[in-house]
């Protein structure tokens, strides 16, 4: 792949909306949940916030965010250098807003995109509905 056509590419990556976030978002919906999305006055602009249960969910992406041990993440043979920092500085800056979010008293959970696979998908959203459930039940 020529540098240009790269370039064009990442440029056109999105932050926001993105697939794993929408499946999360439709089946939070379809299971009953509320929600606000990408909160500009909490740290990281969490993808989803559920107010009601102090709670914000994350969707990274195994790429970005840089999930160990994953298949995605592994860093491009060119600029490696490069990638290498950008992943670390992304990952530095997902610790420092879950520190905040922590103590400002919200509950955070991480949704990894390679967790949302076709055959996969119920297990990790079924387990995140199901610890909302409880602790909405502990606090009633």
């Amino acid at each position: 792949m020529s540098a240009e056509k790269r370039s064009y590419v990442m440029s056109r990556v999105g932050s926001k909306n993105t697939r794993p976030e929408l499946a999360v978002r439709k089946y939070l919906h379809a299971q009953g949940f509320r929600f606000r999305i990408h909160r500009k006055d909490l740290p990281g602009k969490p993808d989803i916030v559920l107010p009601k249960f102090k709670a914000v969910i994350f969707v990274h992406g195994c790429f970005w965010h840089g999930h160990e041990g994953c298949w995605r993440s592994q860093l491009p043979a060119t600029r490696t250098e490069w990638w290498g920092c950008k992943i670390a500085r992304n990952k530095e800056r997902d610790k420092e807003q879950q520190t905040k979010l922590r103590d400002a008293g919200w509950r955070i959970m991480t949704i990894w995109e390679c967790q949302l696979k076709a055959s996969t998908i119920k297990s990790p959203l079924v387990e995140l509905t199901d610890e909302l459930w409880l602790y909405s039940r502990k606090t009633d």
